[in-house]
């Protein structure tokens, strides 16, 4: 049997790379003679450029110094393959870098994030900046980004006292460069399924402050071109589709691009069984991101899908009905505190109980 393994990161446990060789580890110690295929996937969020340049041995990766989201010197990186510069937003704005009790979108800042686009965009011969969006701690629309390229009005709209300063401005910069959002969401800026509304607990937000943020938000997009609080992704990151929308980019599927770049399609027709998962399978892992992708284009082959996750909160009848056969979560095997102690060995011992109970699909 060949068995397409393609996770995406368990946030705050394991990257992509190290869930899909736990996940090949325990599926090997019970079924040796299979052959397994590893493709560690990202969506727009952390690993967004890790994935891409394993994919791109050709490209070069460019350090970059930046700062976090509480506006710490922080190692950010960029990839540069031909004519195009890849850039993760969550090096500069990722939740990762927060201990939890930093964790407060009302004082986390996307400043960071304009020193890795203006890195990428004026690298030699660069044409094209894709900007991988997810994972964020902030909150903000890219404020900061946007005054730093020259739109002043949102920022001054946001109206938060003590506003972190821009990185350093550079209007003008992306003239003559396309600039893609690479969006791992579709929700919209606004509203119940907004940024703040969806994102902003998983952020540090009360019920209080999910007020205060939506109130300024709404400044900001009234400040913001016409229809772009509205599109499909504008509420990614944070708000960071809508400040690429702003800045006249447009966006695209994460996962849609990496699946692309690492000729993920060809391998699902070659596959007898997918694997993927991430850290938690809940109703937005279907909208977008990195199962959605998988299991959509894997139930069109007719290939059965397996998702592994830290936990899994989404409903059956939905994640049936997007392609996935069966989900296994390691906190309902292993309980709470292993998952999130030893997430790498619950992972292989699941994995190895899935493989125990596997026969040859088709």
């Amino acid at each position: 049997m060949r068995v397409l393994i393609c996770p995406d990161k368990f946030a705050g446990t394991l990257s992509a790379p190290d869930a899909a060789q736990a996940v090949a580890e325990g599926w090997r110690s019970v079924r040796p003679a299979d052959q397994l295929v590893l493709r560690p996937l990202a969506d727009g969020g952390p690993g967004f450029v890790e994935v891409l340049a394993a994919a791109h041995p050709e490209g070069k990766r460019f350090p970059t110094p930046t700062l976090d989201p509480l506006g710490r010197p922080s190692d950010g990186e960029i990839l540069v393959v031909d004519q195009t510069a890849y850039v993760e937003s969550a090096q500069a704005t990722g939740l990762h870098h927060l201990a939890a009790g930093e964790r407060d979108p009302r004082v986390t800042s996307s400043a960071g994030l304009l020193t890795l686009l203006v890195a990428a965009a004026s690298q030699p011969g660069v044409r094209r900046v894709v900007l991988g969006l997810g994972g964020s701690a902030t909150n903000d629309a890219g404020v900061a980004v946007l005054a730093g390229l020259g739109m002043t009005g949102p920022r001054a709209a946001f109206a938060r006292p003590g506003l972190a300063p821009v990185a350093s401005a550079a209007p003008g910069l992306l003239d003559g460069v396309e600039l893609i959002g690479a969006t791992d969401v579709d929700n919209p800026l606004l509203g119940p399924r907004g940024a703040t509304r969806v994102f902003g607990p998983q952020k540090g937000a009360d019920a209080a402050a999910l007020d205060e943020l939506e109130a300024a938000l709404t400044r900001v997009a009234a400040a913001l071109p016409p229809g772009v609080a509205e599109a499909p992704g504008a509420g990614a990151a944070g708000g960071l589709g809508a400040a690429i929308l702003a800045l006249g980019g447009r966006l695209t599927s994460g996962i849609d691009l990496i699946r692309a770049a690492i000729g993920l399609d060809d391998e699902l027709r070659h596959a007898d069984l997918v694997i993927t998962g991430e850290g938690s399978f809940d109703d937005q892992s279907l909208h977008g991101k990195v199962i959605d992708g998988v299991a959509g284009s894997a139930r069109a082959l007719g290939v059965p899908v397996i998702v592994t996750a830290g936990r899994v909160t989404a409903e059956p009848e939905a994640w049936r009905a997007a392609g996935v056969t069966q989900a296994a979560s390691l906190v309902e095997a292993f309980g709470l505190e292993r998952a999130l102690g030893d997430a790498g060995g619950c992972l292989r011992e699941l994995a190895a109980q899935l493989a125990h109970d596997a026969a040859p699909t088709r």
